[in-house]
């Protein structure tokens, strides 16, 4: 029994024995962590100057933040298909760690104001869009395709964990030290990931490019467009963040008008929507790398489509919570199967490329498809019917490419 239990946390875990990789899972974790902890101090800081307007501001800063995401991740694929990887990630995080000392002295010093911490996230996401690329596309070469799927989600473990730990240890650090703490503490959590990059060890270096950056990313653009397996996986990461995560967004609202309860109910809600993270998170790693990998997603983006679709007709607080579990644990198995689709899909030498398109289109999905719902939900006046609507469709959307869709089935 206890081998069987040794076997399986090691199947689970594979990736970790890879020494490079280990060193990064671990520093990025902590890092998570301290990004976290800025998230919820900033957004109380936001909070707490602007009063009445807070809403709008909270709203502006996440906007902000999230632009040059969307803006710069095609130009920073590119720029990791040319450059050194590591580079680019410790230019990255020394970036994100130089804004947040900036936070807690400006803090500290009684000379914020909204202006600054709008022009921090604007840089802090032109950081994240040069470090996202260069962090994904380097994961396949610390690891091997073979240990890939495993890799991908263990990231996934890492960022839900982080998403757990980080507002608890905000919590604590806002009650007992203050917000200076959680910006100084964020400062200090990116120096474990920078001293993961730089003891990274035998590391492929793209090869020096012979062609300007405009002709490498209409190379990257033409490549997916004319892969069929590409397109499917782009569209499907778009149209699962597009229809899948108004679940989580409009969480607070089902709370206070479906089951007249307050935060604390809403807190619960999210626990286990983050417990089902975790666990769909264990199961991808668990499975590894599969003969039919992108089968396996369509059946789990069509099982969270019909999750969602049971969230929306329940009215049993309990039921709710189960349902919430499942939904969250496939979430997470359909996303990580498919950012393992796109990087296992795309040659080492457009990997940066590929893997920025998936990118932008899934983060691009999130906050159009909140717009779009929260049009509808103005609308119809109902968010349970809204939500309804979305998993109806991602559901037969994951059944269409299961009967028709050709290629992809069979990866």
């Amino acid at each position: 029994m206890q081998n069987r239990l040794n076997q399986a946390a090691l199947r689970i875990a594979v990736a970790l024995t890879h020494r490079n990789f280990r060193l990064l899972w671990l520093g990025a974790l902590t890092s998570s962590i301290g990004t976290w902890m800025q998230k919820i101090a900033q957004a109380w800081l936001i909070v707490t100057m602007t009063g009445s307007a807070s809403a709008f501001y909270v709203g502006l800063d996440s906007f902000v933040g999230e632009l040059p995401i969307l803006l710069f991740t095609l130009i920073g694929g590119v720029v990791a298909d040319r450059r050194d990887r590591r580079h680019m990630m410790l230019t990255s995080q020394v970036t994100q760690m130089v804004i947040a000392f900036v936070l807690a002295a400006l803090v500290y010093t009684e000379s914020i104001q909204i202006w600054m911490i709008l022009s921090l996230s604007f840089i802090s996401g032109c950081a994240q869009a040069f470090g996202g690329p260069a962090y994904q596309s380097l994961i396949p070469t610390l690891v091997g395709k073979d240990h890939l799927p495993n890799a991908v989600a263990l990231n996934s473990i890492q960022f839900n964990l982080a998403r757990v730990i980080g507002p608890i240890v905000a919590g604590t650090a806002l009650a007992a030290f203050g917000m200076v703490a959680c910006f100084g503490l964020n400062g200090v959590s990116f120096l474990f990931v920078i001293a993961a990059i730089l003891a990274l060890r035998n590391v492929h270096v793209p090869p020096t490019a012979t062609t300007n950056m405009m002709e490498q990313m209409k190379d990257g653009l033409r490549y997916v467009r004319d892969s069929h397996n590409l397109k499917i996986v782009t569209a499907l990461g778009f149209t699962g963040a597009f229809l899948g995560l108004p679940l989580l967004t409009f969480l607070p609202v089902i709370t206070k008008d479906v089951f007249h309860q307050d935060v604390g109910f809403y807190s619960r809600l999210m626990t286990f929507s983050g417990a089902g993270a975790v666990t769909g998170a264990l199961i991808v790693a668990w499975i590894g790398k599969h003969r039919h990998i992108g089968r396996m997603l369509l059946v789990f983006l069509g099982t969270f489509g019909c999750a969602m679709v049971g969230f929306s007709l329940s009215r049993t607080p309990i039921l709710s919570a189960v349902l919430l579990f499942v939904a969250g644990a496939l979430l997470v198995m359909s996303f990580s199967l498919t950012t393992s689709l796109a990087q296992l899909l795309a040659p080492a030498e457009l990997r940066g490329r590929v893997v920025s398109i998936y990118m932008l289109a899934f983060r691009g999905g999130s906050p159009l498809g909140g717009l779009a719902a929260g049009w509808l939900v103005t609308q119809v006046g109902s968010a349970p019917l809204v939500i309804m609507v979305n998993g109806l469709l991602l559901a037969s959307i994951a059944v269409f490419f299961l009967i028709r869709g050709h290629g992809l089935k069979d990866v």
